[in-house]
């Protein structure tokens, strides 16, 4: 008999995925680069949704050619597990609900049940509850940058069995309590939206336009006008480190948190530097979003530092680049990725007025921002505790306490 971490109710019995599952299958690999789009549905890791749904809004296709001789297509009750991924992703699962002629990667593994022990539906849900869990990140194998959990671990994953009719039972109400949650979630996604339109908007009303009319006192200038602008350059990558020797090195985006960038690599020997106080603007794929340096630091060739001179306050270039970001993302050139030169950025028309103006006006900005910014932690609030009951459902749930 199979060994649990807790008691179960009367009934029910700890089982090893294999001995309920008809067909354990992982999937095969199919190279993206020059390939031939196809027909065929290849699902990846990106299709399996953390709510343990497939989300098709994304799809890779293959030709039929490429599938293994007497390949069977995906149908209802079909599981797919995530088997390689980033440690806090392996093990995520989806349940497939209809018929698709669809294929699957190799980083995933499908799961056909034994239909007269079990429903594929309840190995979906105890599957992504141990995946909620941490289950399958404290257990995979782990590499630089990724993680497995193989077949044979799966295979000997403990599920905790209850008859039939009492699976579908609590199926049915695990699927009514997590269609509320996902209400819930809807509307917090509406209010997130809102909460950001809201931003956008009082950016929106206070700027203008470039090219548009200014009010009294004002002016359009040139960023090169009333900014220093250094474009950054990556210096040789044996001078980088993560134990913080050096300075803090940012490359791009992927640096950037809210308003300050975060620091992930240092630099022995930067080549560009940005100083305390400089806006730091994503100048390559994507063009536009903009941090705060609130240290010096070593900037790479995806980023531009500005440096204000005496006529401009940082924050009042720093909120009218974040009006105008959509804007940026389509000014820049390039045939293989979006850029923005040099040239271009001192070019750029900024917006000036007085600097009391200025300063009248970012103190009214940065009251709104605090606005939003509780309002963002609000919501953020309510998806932890939605994180939360839904993970207390599901707990109940394979404890037979639902």
């Amino acid at each position: 008999m199979t060994e649990g971490p807790y008691k179960l109710p009367e009934g029910w019995r700890w089982v090893k995925l294999e001995e309920v599952a008809s067909d354990i299958q992982s999937g095969f690999a199919f190279r993206k680069k020059g390939a031939e789009m196809g027909e065929i549905l290849h699902v990846r890791p990106y299709n399996i949704g953390n709510d343990g749904e497939l989300k098709l809004d994304q799809q890779f296709r293959i030709p039929s050619t490429a599938l293994p001789e007497h390949w069977s297509y995906l149908y209802p009750g079909d599981v797919l597990f995530n088997n390689t991924n980033s440690v806090e992703l392996v093990g995520k699962t989806a349940l497939v609900r209809t018929e698709l002629q669809a294929a699957f990667s190799n980083h995933i593994t499908r799961i056909r049940v034994h239909l007269n022990q079990c429903k594929g539906e309840w190995i979906a849900l105890a599957l992504g509850a141990l995946w909620q869990r941490g289950f399958f990140a404290q257990r995979c194998n782990k590499w630089i940058g990724q993680a497995g959990y193989n077949t044979e671990m799966l295979r000997k994953t403990p599920i905790p069995l209850p008859p039939l009719e009492e699976q579908r039972r609590i199926v049915a109400r695990i699927e009514e309590l997590m269609e509320r949650i996902r209400e819930a979630r809807h509307l917090r996604q509406k209010a997130r939206e809102d909460t950001e339109r809201l931003w956008q908007a009082t950016l929106f009303d206070v700027f203008p336009r470039p090219g548009t009319a200014l009010p009294p006192g004002w002016r359009w200038v040139k960023l090169g006008e009333v900014c220093e602008i250094v474009m950054g350059q990556s210096p040789p990558s044996e001078t980088y480190n993560q134990e913080g020797e050096g300075l803090p090195f940012f490359q791009g985006k992927s640096d950037f948190e809210e308003l300050y960038p975060s620091p992930r690599v240092w630099c022995t020997a930067p080549l560009k530097i940005a100083t305390e106080g400089d806006i730091l603007i994503s100048v390559r794929a994507p063009v536009g979003p903009t941090n705060l340096a609130n240290i010096r630091c070593c900037i790479g060739r995806g980023l531009a530092a500005l440096r204000v001179g005496n006529e401009l306050e940082s924050y009042w270039l720093l909120f009218y680049l974040r009006s105008i970001e959509e804007l940026l993302a389509t000014s820049g050139t390039g045939s293989t990725f979006n850029a923005i030169t040099k040239k271009e950025l001192v070019a750029l028309p900024i917006p000036l007025p007085p600097l009391k103006e200025q300063r009248r006006i970012v103190a009214h900005l940065e009251e709104v921002e605090e606005k939003v910014k509780s309002l963002k932690e609000g919501q953020a609030q309510v998806e932890a505790e939605l994180q939360r009951l839904e993970q207390s459902i599901l707990n109940a749930a394979f404890r037979g306490e639902l």
